[in-house]
């Protein structure tokens, strides 16, 4: 059983869906998402809300916006946005021992912050500098080190930093969380390695809302895949159109 069952949005509280973030596309109809396994996903394009509900979930959670755990206490700047002050979550019996929220876009100013007189923790983390690796060893460093297990582990676009290779090893390690220490994860990604993990929940943000959807049926899965088979056909199509222009 997960530690949380779903993402629950109070619309009756909603002051006016013309304004950000409830004027999202995905939030026109929303009213909850289920978290019905272990490992879920959201995908879909820039600006469909992907980032925006996971930043409401960590705040529910107890984590910090901007990435890191519950003592994490950093602030560059106050973006979140008010999606959390106006839903809820709605949690099985379970209680989990651990949490952490790994975000990308901000993951140099935790970096930073873990640098900034708190390297007695840095253990925690493999005991090295989060500086003084690249910035995929860090990511994969932060996986393995600092998260522990029986936890609620949110991810915003790990594979940013991530090449293919280290994007299975992260699969692996994902794995490891959930099968043998009873982890829940959730990721906003973009990447078609990271949600090709096996029986996982795939929500698709788009114009038409919030959905399920089979990984074959991504967008990310399907372009990719004819790319791949067919690179120079559609190398030839994309130039072609750009000289036209």
């Amino acid at each position: 059983m997960s530690y949380l069952l779903e993402f629950v949005l109070d619309r009756e509280k909603v002051p006016s869906f013309g304004e950000y973030p409830f004027s999202l596309s995905a939030l026109a109809e929303f009213e909850r998402l289920r978290f019905d396994k272990k490992v879920t996903f959201f995908v879909g394009e820039n600006g469909s809300g992907k980032s925006t509900f996971l930043e409401a979930i960590a705040y529910h959670v107890g984590l910090n916006p901007e990435g890191g755990t519950r003592n994490t206490l950093f602030s560059t700047a106050d973006t979140h946005s008010e999606l959390c002050h106006y839903s809820r979550l709605i949690r099985s019996h379970r209680f989990p021992k651990d949490s952490y929220f790994l975000r990308a876009e901000s993951f140099y100013n935790l970096a930073s912050y873990m640098d900034d007189g708190r390297q007695e923790f840095l253990w925690t983390y493999g005991g090295k500098s989060l500086h003084e690796q690249s910035h995929g060893e860090s990511f994969l460093a932060t996986m393995t080190n600092k998260l522990r297990g029986a936890g609620i582990y949110l991810f915003d676009e790990p594979e940013a930093a991530l090449s293919p290779a280290r994007q299975l090893a992260a699969l692996a390690t994902f794995h490891h969380l959930v099968t043998e220490l009873e982890s829940q994860l959730i990721i906003a990604t973009h990447s078609p390695i990271l949600m090709a993990y096996p029986g996982a929940l795939i929500y698709h943000f788009s114009e038409s809302g919030i959905e399920p959807i089979d990984y074959r049926e991504t967008e990310h899965f399907t372009i990719t895949k004819e790319f791949l088979n067919k690179p120079e056909k559609i190398l030839e199509y994309l130039f072609d159109d750009s000289e036209d222009e």
